[in-house]
């Protein structure tokens, strides 16, 4: 891409990488606060500040920094997450409602009290059609792809095992 603009001026070399994926792929971490989680829910969404969540919010215009979390997400969905071993602990922060963790998303959707149970999930993400987000307003549209990470509570063993499996102490 450089290279095509360089007889232009318009851009010097520097970047991070050379090309980009041509799949989007995201990691959506959610949270119950039922007893026993079920596959149909209630789950609901942990809110990124920048990464694609909700298929209905506009993608953010980000700068002059990157969103260090947002963009290690990014990263997680490229592989297994026993690849990135900092995950377990951003679960085990969520379910302990650790402010600090709350604080770098956009939103809390659990405001009265931490979820008992916290899983990702994996989704292709493309934008969607323009003349058809005029219709339905959706950005994005998204496929489920597969469990990233099963739910997992605090004091059930799930993070402790998780974390022998990636040969990490639990988190």
């Amino acid at each position: 891409m450089n290279a095509s603009f360089e007889p232009l001026h318009l851009v010097n070399t520097y970047g991070a990488f050379g090309s980009v994926t041509r799949r989007r792929m995201e990691v959506v971490l959610e949270g119950t606060d039922a007893a026993e989680p079920i596959e149909g829910g209630p789950w609901q969404e942990y809110q990124f500040k920048g990464k694609p969540g909700d298929p209905a919010r506009r993608p953010p215009v980000v700068a002059p920094y990157h969103l260090r979390l947002d963009w290690q997400m990014w990263f997680a969905a490229m592989s297994s997450w026993r690849r990135h071993p900092w995950i377990l602990p951003l679960v085990r922060k969520l379910l302990e409602g650790d402010e600090a963790v709350l604080g770098l998303l956009a939103h809390n959707p659990f405001p009265d009290g931490p979820p008992t149970h916290v899983r990702a999930r994996l989704f292709h993400y493309r934008f969607s059609d323009p003349a058809r987000r005029r219709g339905d307003g959706l950005w994005w549209e998204r496929t489920p792809v597969a469990t990233y990470l099963p739910p997992l509570a605090l004091g059930d063993g799930g993070l402790s095992r998780a974390a022998s499996r990636w040969g990490g102490e639990e988190p």
